[in-house]
């Protein structure tokens, strides 16, 4: 599994250091002047290149495998990324950001990369999970750059200058991941692409010959084309605007905004792997159909999100609509690319890179709505739920010939029969349906302590002086670090337990939280009524319990956990 961790890691840098310059927008704005439109044009800018470098990167993993592929993009693309501190001019800001778009094209070999080194029955999970994990990256560094930031200002650099060397050790970590990724993968799990062509084990490139022709005249990838800039289009796009949106429009400070706008990113840590996940379980009942029914599904419900999302006026509003627009944007993703890798085997990096080139031709699109001086922010995402809405029924466009679904349902069959005899020793699971008679009591103790905690993270993050206040220590940036982690785990980890996803980790991770604000409580308290006295404290300590039972038990049968758990029970039945 060492490349699939790899793969997912490189794409993680690779995002953080793409969209680095984001959170620090506010600052870069009143250092060079920069206008409304200027702000526009260069969230254009830093998408619109990256359209033709995933056309030529998938092109080329198809010629040098992903593994050189990757070296070469992540060395070269770190070079403008640590270069943009050049930058003293709106021109030349512009420029070196057009310069780091090339390094989202790193989104194509991942999914090349991961697409041919899992099985069938898996290949939608392993897909959502590297891509969703690398995403991360989108949302990590909207909360990381301003730290990093405000550490060269506490190190008593200027503004001007701190903003420029936190781009440095962005484009620094991209560098060195590229001469690892060489090291430390390989292009096939039994070898790499020169190594097999020469013993005849793989075919030459020669042989791919007019596969990126065939993908051109194929309608399903067009379909496939738009439905990923309804999604993944979106999602650069919000990277983009999202801490300046909760700056102007909400009054957040720098640091809380990213904050605010790191919970976007951070959802991909479970959610796109979610929409892999069940696209994976809708193959097993309704065969290549499946994937495509539960694709049309998640983007429509994210343009009604999104239209949700940009009528809310009120914070208190704003960020849970946020989160649940971003779970239906990433659960899109990760079910388009659970579809691709059945449209041709021959030219999947063809089609790997026309379909990652849509997310990216959607953000360049969605871009010139954000530029326009008439159109407020809120306008322009109203504009873009509905244009997403109607996009979604593209995925009518994608059918399946009769041979193909049957050669899928070869392929998946052969591959869930080495998943069962995996499996073997292990006692089959009992039936999970019909679902709603068979809610266990830890089902609805789960859902509520996860909606809970998003309800308790979204109270911090609107009163974040509070939680500052209850910290009360002179750590500096490492005490807001520690405030802002706690509303990381209880917003993303309480969405996590509401859906079953990681349920020990999510409860394990809140437990470790609530029971700091346990001890905190403790070790300030006076007098012996405390027990009594404090009731906020009974209920935080009734919280740590239950969390602590969910770490121990895990989920019950309605959950995505026991849903992966009996993954095997239709093979089963069916042998």
């Amino acid at each position: 599994m060492r490349t699939f961790h790899m793969t997912w890691f490189a794409f993680f840098l690779c995002f953080f250091a793409w969209f680095g310059v984001a959170p620090l927008m506010p600052v870069i704005r009143e250092e060079l002047g920069l206008t409304k439109e200027q702000i526009g044009n260069t969230i254009i800018a830093s998408v619109a290149i990256t359209i033709f470098a995933r056309l030529l990167i998938g092109w080329l993993c198809d010629a040098v495998g992903p593994r050189i592929s990757y070296t070469i993009l992540l060395v070269a693309g770190s070079l403008p990324v640590m270069d943009i501190g050049l930058a003293d001019s709106y021109t030349s800001f512009l420029l070196f950001r057009l310069g780091i778009g090339v390094i989202g094209a790193s989104f194509v070999i991942t999914q090349y990369h991961t697409s041919v080194m899992f099985a069938p029955n898996c290949v939608g999970t392993a897909n959502a999970t590297t891509a969703g994990w690398g995403n991360l990256g989108g949302g990590v560094t909207q909360m990381i750059m301003p730290l990093v930031f405000a550490a060269f200002v506490g190190l008593g650099y200027s503004n001007a200058l701190s903003w420029r060397l936190s781009m440095v050790v962005a484009g620094a970590v991209c560098l060195v991941a590229g001469i690892a990724y060489y090291f430390f993968t390989t292009d096939l799990p039994d070898g790499n692409f020169g190594e097999l062509r020469q013993s005849g084990d793989h075919p030459h490139a020669a042989k791919n010959k007019g596969a990126f022709a065939a993908a051109l005249k194929d309608k399903r990838v067009w379909a496939l084309f738009w439905l990923y800039a309804a999604c993944f289009g979106i999602e650069l796009t919000i990277n983009n605007i999202a801490a300046i949106y909760f700056t102007d429009y909400f009054g957040l400070g720098l640091k809380t905004a990213g904050l605010v706008a790191g919970l976007f990113g951070l959802m991909n840590i479970f959610a796109r792997t979610a929409g892999g996940f069940v696209s994976d379980g809708f193959v097993e009942r309704f065969g290549l159909k499946g994937r495509v029914r539960w694709l049309w599904l998640t983007v429509f419900l994210e343009g009604i999100a999104l239209i949700a999302f940009s009528q809310s006026r009120h914070l208190v509003v704003a960020i849970p609509a946020m989160v649940i627009f971003s779970l239906f944007v990433q659960m899109s993703e990760g079910a388009t690319y659970s579809v691709v890798p059945f449209i041709s085997k021959k030219g999947l990096g063809a089609v790997s890179g026309i379909v990652g080139a849509g997310g990216n031709l959607g953000a360049v699109s969605a871009g010139f709505l954000f530029r326009t001086e008439y159109l407020s922010y809120p306008q322009a995402l109203l504009i873009l739920g509905f244009v997403v809405t109607g996009l979604s029924f593209c995925a009518f466009l994608v059918s399946f010939s009769h041979a193909a679904e049957s050669e899928a349902g070869d392929e998946l069959q052969k591959a869930l029969a080495v998943r069962r005899e995996s499996l073997s020793r292990r006692p089959a699971p009992k039936a999970l349906f019909p679902v709603a008679a068979r809610i266990h009591p830890m089902d609805a103790l789960r859902a509520y302590l996860g909606i809970a905690l998003v309800v308790k993270g979204v109270y911090f993050i609107m009163n974040m002086a509070e939680l500052e206040t209850r910290l009360q220590g002179q750590m500096g940036e490492v005490q807001n670090l520690i405030a802002w982690t706690v509303v990381f785990a209880h917003v993303v980890g309480g969405a996590s337990l509401a859906l079953g996803f990681m349920t020990r980790f999510s409860a394990g991770i809140n437990a470790i939280v609530v029971l700091g604000a346990v001890l905190l409580t403790l070790v300030r308290a006076t007098g012996a009524g405390l027990l009594v006295a404090d009731v906020d404290f009974q209920f935080t300590s009734f919280v740590f319990f239950c969390l602590l039972i969910l770490t121990w038990q895990g989920a019950g049968p309605f959950s995505l956990d026991r849903m992966y758990q009996t993954e095997n029970r239709t093979s089963q039945a069916v042998s």
